[in-house]
This record gives structure tokens, sequence and C-alpha cells, in this order.
């Protein structure tokens, strides 16, 4: 009987009532062709999986979050939502532990929302004070036909509570309607459910197979005291202390080491297929999910920039638009951007960034083509006041008030 089967033949239950009806019905009932039914508790069993969206998650939860001003690039550390973003979203976790959830929500489920709590501000007005993260599985997005959304929230315990768009922080991974995310999960269930099948096979392999290290042949009937006289020197052998040591055999015997399989290679490269299959889903590189390890060593540099910009950089602007669009009142928008810097995952590539911000200053000889305080805005530095001249091999470049001339 197939989960189908089991579905169709349970009580009738509301899916408010039961989470597990919730998410069948959002994610979906069907197998996948290789028989295994795949769900995101399933699918985060696979390493492959695991590794990759934790890295995406944890990756997201580590960079900085801030609330800018955006003509100056300087902190507005004073603004409330400040605090809420970058130390403290709510009163149980840190921000890292709030961002790498709704991250991570977002991959698995293709949707993290969290709800916007708001209290009075000193200056007069609403002031965002708290971002309690809501399941998934019990949030439907509606739009009404004057394009207005609202999000139904049922909560496990009392009544279903509607609430205006202003009020829930959305982040939703790629979508179809414009609403409602697409789950990774389930966009790579096939994918998976090979993954899980090849690694269920390996498993049964080494249960129910024979791993015996060697085949040892008589031309007739071994004896009875030649027997006893093998088994203990067999015995004698085993273990790691005695790894390479000779067997010595008796009455014509042979010793043989059995090859591996065609099926057990292609089982292997099997599964190596799948975790690039996982990897293209999520746009995580192979050598991240620990496959190649020749990459590792001088392009070291090239893959975390990779990283970066294919795999984390959709994800770092769909946080800071999602931000300005929710947590920005009308007066602020504009004045004020969510920043979230990821340079800190760029340090390997300083020397790279640094001889190319010299040379843009007229290191070398070079014609100068940026201001001191273009590389400022660059590197995410406020503006100063009155930037020093800053010498520079071959030339001299004045900053924000004066001309690049070469020395």
């Amino acid at each position: 009987m197939g989960i189908l089967d089991l579905f169709r033949r349970a009580p009738k239950v509301s899916a408010a009532a039961n989470p597990l009806i919730s998410e069948l019905l959002r994610f979906g009932v069907s197998e996948t062709a290789s028989g295994i039914h795949v769900d995101v508790d399933r699918a985060m069993k696979n390493t492959a999986m695991f590794r990759a969206v934790t890295l995406i998650s944890n990756s997201i939860g580590m960079l900085p979050m801030h609330v800018i001003e955006s003509a100056t690039k300087k902190k507005a550390d004073a603004h409330p939502l400040f605090r809420v973003l970058h130390r403290r979203p709510n009163t149980w976790q840190s921000a890292f532990d709030f961002r790498s959830l709704m991250q991570l929500r977002a991959l698995v489920k293709g949707n993290a929302y969290a709800l916007v709590v708001r209290g009075p501000s000193a200056r007069g007005g609403q002031r965002v004070t708290q971002l309690v993260p809501l399941d998934p599985d019990r949030v439907t997005v509606e739009q009404a036909a004057d394009w207005t959304v609202t999000y139904a929230y049922q909560p496990a315990k009392g009544g279903r509570v509607v609430y205006p768009a202003r009020d829930i922080l959305h982040l939703r991974g790629v979508t179809l309607d414009g609403l409602n995310g697409l789950s990774l999960v389930k966009q790579a269930a096939e994918a998976v459910g090979i993954a899980v099948s090849a690694e269920l096979a390996t498993a049964r392999l080494m249960k129910n197979g024979t791993m015996a290290g060697g085949v040892l042949k008589h031309p007739g009937k071994l004896s009875a005291e030649a027997y006893q006289r093998l088994k203990e020197s067999l015995a004698s052998k085993e273990g790691a202390e005695n790894a390479g040591k000779s067997l010595i055999l008796e009455e014509g015997m042979d010793h043989s080491s059995p090859a591996a399989s065609a099926r057990d290679s292609q089982l292997d490269v099997l599964r190596k297929f799948q975790v690039e299959e996982i990897g293209r889903v999520t746009g995580v590189p192979r050598p991240l999910l620990m496959v190649d390890e020749t990459s590792w060593g001088s392009g070291i540099e090239a893959l975390g920039q990779f990283f970066v910009m294919y795999a984390l950089g959709p994800w770092i602007e769909a946080w800071q638009q999602a931000c300005e669009r929710t947590l920005l009142d009308e007066t602020e928008v504009g004045a004020l951007a969510v920043k979230i810097n990821p340079a800190a995952l760029l340090r390997g590539s300083m020397a790279a960034q640094a001889d190319f911000l010299a040379k843009a200053l007229g290191a070398g000889g070079s014609a100068p083509w940026m201001w001191v305080d273009e590389v400022r805005d660059v590197m995410d530095l406020p503006e100063r006041e009155a930037p020093p001249h800053t010498m520079v091999t071959g030339a001299t470049n004045q900053g924000s008030g004066g001309n690049a001339a070469s020395a």
C-alpha cells in the first residue's frame, strides 16, 4: 500500500488541524520515478542536499546585515530597525539563528515568513520591535481582486488570523505566480529520489552482501588438522596491526582477491552524479559539496567568488529588497537601505581587490579612474568630510574634492 492509499483511507481531518496533512497537500503525495517518496525530512537526510542547503543558510546567517543611510553609506545604528536586523530579531533568537532559519525554510519549503511586531516609537508613530518566524506550512498567501495581498496564518492553537502584507516579512525563492516560491526539494525530488535509492542499495549491500577479503582455493579436500591450523593462522592476521602479513597455505591451496563488480562501480558513479545534480539545483559548486578534492588550492579564491556571486547573490538581493519593502515606512524608502555585506566571504581575494583598487587610484603609473571616496564606497565605508591626499606609486589622488594627477 502506497502513501497515497494511506492518505485516502485516513479519517477525514482538516489540514489546519494536522500539520502532516498540510505538508502533504502543499508538497504533494506522488512518488518519484525511483519509487521513493521525497519530502523535506527525507531530502535532508541526503548528505549532499543537507550540505548544500545548510551551507547557503549558514552563510547568509553569518553575513552582517545593516541599515545604512543611502546618501552617505553610514550605518544608521541609531535607527530601531538596525538592532533588530543586526543583533536581536526577537527575544529568543540571535540574528544568525533567525536568518539561517528563514533562509533554510525558503530553500526547502520555497517560502519563509516572519511576523513583524511593531510598537510605539519615541519620535511618534510605529517602530519594528521584533521579527517572529512563522511555520510556512501554516501560512497561506491570498491575493484579492485589487491585487492586495494578505497572509492567513493558522497557529497550532487558536483560530485563523489574517495579516496584511505590511505585517509579514516574506522571503521567497523562484516563483511562477509571483506569490509562492518553489521548493528546491520539490524541484529536485527526482534527483534526491535516485540518490536515496542509491544509498539504500549501498546500505543493503553492506548489510546483506558478502564482504570477503579473499578466496582460498583447495584442489581437493582439506584435512581437519590443516583446517584448524588455517583458522588459527587467519585469526592471527586479523586487525590493523597485522595488515600486510602473509598467509602460509597448505596442501596446494591458492589465494585470490575478489574484484569489484561492474554493478558496484556503476553504483559508485551514480551516487557521485547525484551529488552533481543536487549541486546544479542549489547552485553550490561541486567542490563545496566535498566531491572534487583537486579543486582545493590555487582555485579556492575563484571558487569562493563563484559561490558568493551565483549561489548567495540572488538570496542576498532577495533579503535586502524584502526587508526594505516591508520594514521601512514610506518616509524612509530611498533615504535608508538594508545592506548585507558579503565581503567577509571574499577575504581570500583581498589581495586581488587591493591590486585592482590601487591601479584604479593610479598605482604603477596607470591613469587613475576612481576617486578615494569612490573606492571607499566600493568597500562600503562611509564618506570622510575631508579625505586626506592619498599617495600611490606613480600618482596622487586627492579624493572627492581634487583632481587625480600623476606624481
